[in-house]
């Protein structure tokens, strides 16, 4: 990575409103095959952009913000070539496990289809 994007990130303000978070979450997103579990350390800020939800700036969005800063600018370990995930659906998240598992198969395979064609 250029080290002036680098330096952009790890000198990125801490968000004072929604706009603000959105527009970080749209950088990082774009990252997001780079870093793993990149929807469990982005959950805290992307629930601030629910409709209804208050802008309220707490300890476990700081560290979201945080690491996820850290993950965009480390390099990956290993030789990983893309990561993949996504937050759980409210009517998925009462789901069992093994529908669950096929979700997660179904996922897999519309996101990396070009490999398998």
């Amino acid at each position: 990575m250029d080290s002036a994007k680098v330096e952009a990130i790890t000198k990125w303000p801490r968000p004072t409103s929604v706009t603000e978070v959105r527009s970080f979450l749209g950088l990082a997103g774009y990252y997001r095959r780079f870093v793993e579990g990149f929807s469990r350390l982005a959950l805290p800020l992307t629930k601030l952009m629910r409709k209804g939800e208050k802008f309220i700036w707490n300890e476990a969005r700081e560290k979201s913000f945080e690491e996820l800063k850290q993950h965009l600018v480390s390099a990956p370990h290993g030789k990983v070539i893309a990561y993949a995930s996504r937050q759980l659906k409210p009517y998925e998240v009462k789901w069992l496990t093994h529908d669950l598992e096929l979700v997660a198969v179904v996922f897999a395979l519309k996101i990396w289809r070009h490999y398998l064609y």
